[in-house]
């Protein structure tokens, strides 16, 4: 079915990353196929969801899981589930808080924007913020301070390039505080699937990613992390979690992603990552005035980007041309998708984890002329 000619639909070449706006990954093969085969039956979502809840739990080390709408519902349903257990009266008269815990404490450079505030997602529980440290930093002092207000149900972390040049508390040691404090430790981890495992190992008590970035799975969110608080957040659904429920698609495509490459084979999944930017690299290194070179993952996620400067360029002018070279890129039919983040506006990002070797070489093809043009302006 040809779906970008049949509704005018632009063809794109991501070299950004696994991002929601671009629609989420391409589905490998052999999850689809999976989910495929569920569309024609019906099931008991509470039964899929404990396959779910064994496979996760399994495959992670978490004592148990879940799958969610998207790792934005595991946020609002995970801080529901800590003021509300598993007690049906508080679930119903969620956002109304009277009576409950209601505070959660987040160090104050978690406090990002991931295409919505992450504050926002909270409060969507009823729940009330309480920021510890700065937007530059946050010690141990911080925190307990902030853990003093009353009402406290749970403190809240985001795991992800965003937070990577915080000067913040580790995850261990923030879990080891929380705990010290009565409460549990929220993570938001949504583009951290292929660290799982890491993640769970800290403590966290509920750990939210998403399914439909490395997984590349279909649209959904997992949830790793305590088994009575998982059940929890799966109550929400009879509550404010009504409007944000998963159907049995993304439950399959959950259970049939953890059967799947990568992360059955992360190794030979990062071989062919490092051969796609090695290609790049090499298509790149004949252009003069600019600089490419490998650029690790700020998380420590298990692949390399591509990282593309302007030489001897001031940083105002070197960001000119970055953003005039994206545009140009966006422009071209098919439209290339690169990233630029905003803490590095002078640098151009390439992910190689959603182009196929076909898409590499036109990559390639329009990063010489594009940037030959850039150059020349």
């Amino acid at each position: 079915m040809r779906l970008h000619e049949e509704y005018a639909l632009r063809r794109i070449i991501n070299a950004y990353d696994k991002a929601t706006f671009l629609a989420g990954a391409r589905v490998r093969p052999d999850v689809a196929e999976s989910v495929h085969a569920c569309l024609g039956d019906c099931f008991l979502l509470d039964e899929l969801q404990e396959a779910a809840g064994k496979t996760i739990a399994r495959e992670t080390g978490a004592e148990w899981g879940c799958v969610t709408a998207c790792a934005a519902a595991a946020i609002t349903l995970g801080v529901a589930a800590t003021m509300t257990g598993t007690d049906r009266h508080r679930i119903s008269q969620l956002p109304d808080t009277a009576g409950m815990p209601d505070r959660v404490v987040i160090q104050a450079g978690h406090c990002v924007n991931f295409g919505a505030p992450v504050t926002q997602m909270i409060r969507l529980a009823g729940a009330a913020i309480v920021q510890a440290g700065t937007a530059e930093s946050c010690r141990k002092d911080d925190l307990c301070r902030a853990l003093e207000a009353d009402r406290v149900a749970a403190v809240f972390a985001v795991e992800s390039y965003h937070t990577s040049r915080y000067d913040g508390i580790p995850l261990a040691e923030l879990a080891g505080i929380a705990h010290d404090a009565g409460v549990p430790l929220l993570v938001d981890a949504a583009t951290q699937e292929l660290r799982l495992r890491e993640l769970v190992a800290t403590g966290a008590d509920l750990i939210g990613c998403s399914a439909h970035k490395y997984l590349e799975a279909p649209t959904a969110g997992l949830v790793a992390g305590n088994r009575d608080l998982v059940r929890a957040l799966l109550l929400q659904h009879h509550g404010i979690g009504r409007g944000m429920k998963v159907g049995k698609e993304g439950i399959v495509g959950v259970l049939a992603a953890f059967k799947s490459t990568p992360w059955q084979h992360v190794r030979s999944w990062r071989d062919g990552e490092d051969r796609k930017v090695g290609r790049i690299l090499t298509a790149l290194s004949t252009i003069a005035g600019i600089r490419a070179v490998r650029d690790a993952d700020p998380n420590a996620c298990p692949f390399d980007r591509v990282r593309i400067e302007f030489k001897g360029l001031e940083k105002d002018t070197a960001g000119n041309r970055v953003r005039e070279l994206k545009d140009r890129l966006a422009r071209r039919k098919p439209a290339v998708m690169v990233r630029v983040y905003g803490s590095t506006p002078e640098c151009v990002h390439l992910n190689t984890t959603e182009l196929t070797d076909a898409y590499v070489d036109l990559l390639c093809k329009a990063l010489r002329e594009e940037i030959g043009r850039t150059l020349e302006t």
